[in-house]
């Protein structure tokens, strides 16, 4: 990013912006070559919903700020996209749920598992768990089945934004509450999620931290009727739709 300067008035500055961000992070090896094409994907979901939080992605960041506010153990999920497009937005995001962080990748080796490690704690991370993985979520042959005993193996609430739709399935009959962040709708990712987050990461991880901060003093039975009145069908039907009928003009 400190070669490429980019002027906010360009109408294509954010999507731009995340394709250089997902660029230096595989130049980081925080990164991987596969995650270039897992941002393309979700670039073109974002595009037809005019790459904009529609209303029931707020709803659903709401819901999910609920969520994580009201758990007895909260884990944010990160894999390397993650790492390269919201590292100083998840660190926010933990403080202000009281959360854990832990590094969670398809394409495990121990370099990058420190290297992911490092970068969040450069943006500000106090402590980082994955990589004692001494636990292991049943029903996964692949290296994200790897997950820290006292981490994401503990938690009653993960946040597993940008997720594997296998580890999402068997996290779910883990009977964890899964929060998603993912612009297809249709993914078994968001289609298993108690809270599916339909939109742009760059987008929905602030937004989830500003629910929070403004849920701060919530009551128990504050958050819980939030947590009920979220219609997560509603919610995908709608960005199922806005999607359909998104405008290429």
């Amino acid at each position: 990013m400190d070669d490429v300067e980019i002027p906010e008035s360009h109408p294509r500055y954010e999507s731009l912006l995340t394709r250089h961000r997902i660029e230096a992070g595989v130049e980081k090896g925080i990164t991987s070559q596969q995650g270039l094409i897992a941002q393309g994907r979700g670039e073109a979901y974002d595009y037809l919903l005019g790459e904009e939080t529609i209303e029931t992605a707020d709803e659903a960041a709401r819901a999910a700020a609920a969520h994580l506010l009201s758990a007895d153990h909260a884990v944010l999920s990160v894999n390397g996209n993650v790492a390269a497009l919201v590292p100083g937005e998840t660190v926010e995001l933990a403080e202000a749920t009281g959360a854990d962080i832990e590094v969670n990748l398809f394409n495990r080796t121990r370099e990058r598992m420190e290297r992911i490690a490092e970068h969040l704690r450069d943006h500000g991370a106090e402590g980082v768990l994955g990589l004692e993985a001494d636990g292991r979520i049943p029903n996964l042959d692949h290296e994200r089945a790897k997950v820290d005993a006292d981490g994401i193996g503990d938690a009653d609430v993960v946040l597993v934004p940008l997720e594997d739709g296998d580890r999402a399935e068997a996290l779910a009959e883990m009977g964890k509450t899964e929060l998603v962040v993912d612009l297809n709708p249709l993914s078994r990712s968001a289609q298993t999620a108690t809270v599916p987050i339909v939109d742009n990461i760059i987008r929905a991880v602030p937004n989830v931290t500003a629910h929070a901060r403004d849920l701060q003093d919530a009551s128990r039975e504050e958050l819980d009727a939030i947590t009920e009145s979220f219609d997560r069908q509603a919610a995908l039907d709608a960005a199922e739709a806005a999607i359909r009928s998104g405008d290429l003009d």
